[in-house]
């Protein structure tokens, strides 16, 4: 069934990342693939354009089901193996409720990170203003101890004791804090999370190839 999917994927996109995660657990290895070079600019070529009009990635297809949003891959993914993998979605409403609620929320951590990366990335440091530098920074430090309170109510998992879409689409936006300078010393609650799940098969198997061989960014480490 695998060989009926074709992901483009970038390494280091969070939103990849996702995709990747939930096909590992719904045991859905095999599938194609390609690694598109973001800095080659090969997200914008025919062959991602074709699947994707956006020139962005995931670029995905499954038989003739075309998902390029990550979510939208995620829930497909988890809606049509349900009895295959892990199960990612619980069928208590409560334990619904607070998976959906955790994982749309991530989109504002994350859309807040791109917003520092962005502009530290595309601003020449003799262009950049203070003030929107201080205030991206601070949107950012808001929303991560707001995560942070959530972190401190759950036993190991974001929703709860068991592994669910909620962490597949968390923990790869906090590996990307992490990959940015995050300081694990100043935020031990995030850091216990990121340890206890970075070794799990799934994102071990779908780790961003060039982090594996680069250093860490010191973009947030005062943050």
């Amino acid at each position: 069934m695998a060989k009926d999917m074709t992901l483009l994927w970038g390494s280091g996109s969070v939103p990849s990342w996702r995709v990747m995660i939930t096909l590992e657990e719904k045991q859905l290895q095999g599938y194609n693939q390609k690694l598109i070079s973001l800095q080659k600019k090969e997200h914008k070529t025919q062959e991602v354009l074709d699947i994707n009009p956006r020139g962005q990635v995931p670029t995905f297809k499954c038989g003739n089901h075309i998902l390029n949003e990550s979510y939208g891959a995620c829930f497909f993914l988890e809606n049509q193996y349900k009895s295959q993998g892990t199960k990612l979605i619980p069928d208590s409403p409560d334990a619904q409720a607070l998976v959906y609620q955790r994982m749309f929320e991530v989109l504002t951590l994350h859309h807040k990170t791109v917003d520092v990366f962005l502009y530290n990335y595309l601003v020449p440091e003799g262009e950049r203003h203070d003030a929107a530098v201080q205030r991206n920074r601070e949107a950012l430090a808001t929303e991560i101890k707001l995560w942070e309170g959530y972190l401190n109510k759950t036993d190991c998992c974001l929703a709860g004791k068991e592994f669910t879409l909620a962490d597949v689409v968390f923990f790869p936006s906090v590996a990307f804090l992490f990959r940015l300078g995050l300081s694990r010393e100043r935020h031990p609650v995030l850091a216990k999370y990121y340890n206890s799940l970075k070794d799990r098969p799934s994102i071990k198997a779908t780790w961003p190839p060039h982090w594996q061989t680069s250093p860490e960014l010191d973009m947030l480490k005062t943050i």
